[in-house]
């Protein structure tokens, strides 16, 4: 088989299981995406000094798709609050375009022991977390200004949508939960979109990428997950319906931790 075709099929590949186990487990694709696609880079030969860029990058790139679709379909049902969405999106764009920036010019270790600390972060929340109660006053125009600049600049650095993020404060404001579901993934769409670019421009002057990249988006990586992680995550929605989801997300959890280590071993 040749070279290019093995790289085609790992990608798509990796698109299969990202789409599958985040329809199934709910689990955000960027937190399946990263530390999956990092250690595909690092066996494939990426020089290690761009392998985190890539995978954060390509990671936002990937899950504009998802979030958009998703968003659109809650929009549907009437489970997106537009007047939070507007609230927050200034600070989304803000950080999260001024993300892929910080990427360019923090150490390679900063990126990987923050990816580390927010893997600890996501599966703690899902093996121990609670919903917060509800109640606290929804913040003015400022306020929601500075908790999007916190979703977009932390998600955008992690490579994540940032629904572990933004769902926590929705419900604490008193969205019921459904609608903070929906409405966390409009905010990740833009997390997604803001992200996207600012990894894209401040990867065009990188000289050492590999080919087939636009800034510090892998193309073939981005295409390959996109399409079979679109095609799957229906599959993966259907079967958790009929499957212990709370035991396997758990469980899941642990292994996307194992793998951030991995990851972070292996640069």
């Amino acid at each position: 088989m040749p070279p290019e075709a093995l790289t085609w099929l790992t990608y798509a590949g990796l698109g299969v299981v990202v789409g599958f186990l985040s329809g199934l487990l709910g689990i955000g694709g960027g937190a399946v995406i990263v530390p999956t696609l990092g250690l595909v880079f690092v066996a494939f030969g990426f020089t290690p000094h761009l392998v985190m860029h890539l995978a954060l990058g390509t990671s936002l790139a990937a899950i504009v798709v998802a979030t958009g679709s998703g968003a659109r379909e809650h929009h549907a049902h009437g489970a997106v609050r537009a007047d939070v969405v507007r609230g927050v999106a200034p600070g989304v764009l803000a950080a999260g375009l001024a993300a892929g920036a910080v990427a360019r010019v923090a150490p390679v270790a900063f990126l990987k022991y923050f990816f580390l600390a927010f893997m600890l972060y996501v599966v703690a929340h899902i093996l121990f977390g609670r919903a917060p109660a509800a109640g606290r006053p929804m913040p003015g125009r400022a306020g929601l200004f500075g908790v999007g600049a916190l979703i977009g600049g932390l998600s955008g650095l992690a490579g994540v949508g940032g629904a572990m993020i933004s769902v926590p404060f929705m419900t604490a404001w008193g969205v019921p939960f459904k609608s903070a579901i929906g409405t966390s993934a409009a905010i990740g769409f833009v997390v997604a979109i803001s992200g996207t670019a600012g990894y894209v421009v401040a990867g065009l002057t990188e000289p050492s990428l590999p080919p087939w990249t636009l800034g510090y988006v892998y193309l073939p990586a981005l295409l390959g997950i996109s399409v079979t992680s679109a095609l799957m995550a229906p599959v993966g929605a259907r079967l958790a319906h009929r499957l212990p989801v709370a035991l396997l997300k758990k469980a899941f959890a642990l292994f996307l931790l194992a793998l951030a280590v991995k990851l972070i071993v292996s640069l």
